[in-house]
C-alpha cells in the first residue's frame, strides 16, 4: 500500500538547476513514486549554519506516494549522492497545523475550554 511522503532536500548551491532537476527525477523514479509528485523549489538560500565548507544550499520540498519497501534503496542513493548536503524524509499525514477535528471532537474541546474558563473565575 502506497503512503504519502514528504522529502526535503538541500543540494549543493554550486549545482545547476538542470542537474538538480535530473537528480530529483532519478530519486523519484528510484522510489517508484506513484501518482502525482509535487515539487516545490525554494531556490538558493543561506544555511542556518555551515555544513562542511558550504554556506548556501538549494532547497527543494517534494511530496509523493510510494511503497515503504522502496525507501531503503532510495535513501541509500541520496546518501551516496555528493550533490545532496542534507535530506529529510517524513510521512505526510496532513497539512501544517493541527490535525483536522471531527465535529464531535471540536464540540468536546469547546466544552472543556468553557469549563476551564468557568473554574478560573
Amino acid at each position: 500500500m502506497a503512503r504519502a511522503y514528504e522529502a526535503v532536500y538541500v543540494f549543493d548551491s554550486a549545482l545547476e538547476d538542470a542537474a538538480i532537476t535530473d537528480k530529483l527525477t532519478r530519486f523519484h523514479d528510484l522510489v517508484g513514486a506513484t501518482g502525482n509528485v509535487t515539487v516545490d523549489q525554494w531556490g538558493r538560500r543561506q544555511l542556518a549554519y555551515k555544513i562542511g565548507t558550504k554556506e548556501t544550499g538549494y532547497y527543494v520540498v517534494a511530496r509523493f506516494d510510494a511503497e515503504a519497501g522502496a525507501l531503503p534503496e532510495y535513501e541509500r542513493a541520496i546518501k551516496l549522492d555528493e550533490g545532496v548536503i542534507r535530506h529529510l524524509i517524513t510521512l505526510h499525514e496532513h497539512e501544517l497545523g493541527a490535525p483536522p477535528m471531527t465535529p464531535e471532537e471540536l464540540a468536546a474541546a469547546n466544552k472543556r475550554r468553557e469549563e476551564e474558563e468557568d473554574e478560573e473565575e
